[in-house]
């Protein structure tokens, strides 16, 4: 009998580029993570009001209205999220785009296409797997 999957962290992916955030959720959600999809800086925001529990956002670099820069820049200024850990995707990212992002305290930047194995080593560095023991009676 197979034990049920324990859900894992609740992840905010952001990305104007739907395929690549449909892709991104199957994956992750494939590992146990639950995952919401904003295509905007303003959906992403609507989201991490209606779900406290996000425990991570990770975030296109260039979107056609908002910058995943101008999400971050956001996150730091507001207090109860100010500390959430936010990994950065981007096609290109300049030097000027990598040393906003020391600044503003991101935890990694992928290039795209995203490298799956590496994005999940990332992940269950910083979101263990929850251990399972069976107790024998």
């Amino acid at each position: 009998m197979n034990s049920p999957a324990l859900l894992r962290q609740q992840l905010l992916l952001v990305d104007d580029e739907e395929d690549t955030l449909l892709e991104l959720a199957e994956l992750l959600e494939g590992e146990g993570y639950k995952c919401f999809t904003a295509t905007s800086v303003k959906l992403a925001l609507q989201h991490l009001t209606l779900h406290p529990d996000i425990a991570l956002v990770i975030t296109d670099l260039r979107m056609p209205e908002e910058s995943g820069m101008s999400l971050i820049k956001r996150l730091r200024e507001h207090t109860s999220r100010q500390y959430l850990p936010v990994i950065m995707m981007s096609g290109y990212a300049d030097m000027v785009d990598v040393s906003d992002m020391l600044r503003l305290q991101v935890l990694d930047l992928f290039r795209k296409p995203i490298y799956h194995v590496r994005l999940l080593e990332t992940l269950n560095n910083l979101f263990p797997q929850p251990q399972v023991f069976l107790v024998k009676h």
